[in-house]
């Protein structure tokens, strides 16, 4: 049987490049999102990851349609509607941005966590499950104009190691995959800005980071090339992590 993933946040941009890669590679992929129909794919899920009762209604979709799950990318996120100082932030943004962000990727780690252990107490064969969360390099950065973003991805940056200790003794990987710099819709509206950071050297890799790049390493994870690797952030920042002089 083949390999499932669940790939949240694949309508469009990083996630939707994600499981496009690994439907390509062989996985029967459930796209996910919160618009009720996206097409061009086989299966369609729905989900508001904020939502307990969505997330309790993708788990029963994905263990109807295939009875397993082994590769559950936390992919979900938003940015912040209006970029304001932090002297300025209003407690309506940083609510917005914590529940999705950081409580959202939580519960659905929580909820994922234990169909996996589930599924590998039925005894499936030839099951290997696997997290992987989505963060950023917001997750380490200070952007003062966007401090309720970074301090969501830092959580969910921190959600990784509490899930890799507790899943390690089901033999359980979680990692994290940090982005850079990628052209998307969500950083349409800061594209002058970060191209010319760009051309200033921001990254020793001088160009953008594409959505396929995320996928490649969210793929690697999913074929099992980095287990033993398991509360890992993987970089995907064309090197903007490395300290220079």
């Amino acid at each position: 049987m083949k390999q499932v993933a669940l790939v949240t946040g694949s309508a469009r941009g990083i996630g939707k490049g994600i499981a496009d890669l690994l439907q390509e590679k062989g996985f029967a992929v459930v796209y996910s999102d919160v618009q009720s129909e996206l097409e061009g794919c086989a299966y369609y899920k729905k989900c508001d990851i904020t939502s307990a009762q969505d997330r309790e209604a993708l788990k029963q979709y994905i263990e109807e349609t295939f009875g397993r799950l082994d590769l559950l990318v936390n992919n979900a996120g938003i940015a912040c509607k209006t970029r304001l100082d932090i002297l300025e932030t209003t407690e309506e943004s940083f609510d917005r941005l914590l529940s999705v962000n950081t409580k959202g990727t939580f519960f659905m780690c929580q909820l994922f966590a234990n169909y996996m252990i589930a599924c590998k107490k039925r005894g499936l064969k030839d099951y290997t499950p696997r997290i992987v969360n989505i963060t950023s390099n917001s997750s380490y950065t200070s952007s003062t104009s966007r401090g309720e973003y970074c301090i969501s991805k830092a959580g969910a940056a921190m959600i990784t190691s509490l899930f890799a200790d507790r899943l390690g003794e089901y033999e359980i990987p979680v990692l994290e995959i940090r982005p850079g710099i990628i052209k998307t819709d969500m950083t349409a509206v800061v594209s002058e800005k970060y191209d010319k950071l760009i051309a200033e050297g921001i990254t020793p890799l001088k160009r953008w980071g594409q959505p396929c790049d995320i996928a490649k390493a969210v793929l690697a994870v999913g074929e099992g090339l980095l287990d033993f690797s398991t509360g890992t952030a993987i970089n995907v920042d064309g090197g903007f992590h490395i300290k220079r002089l």
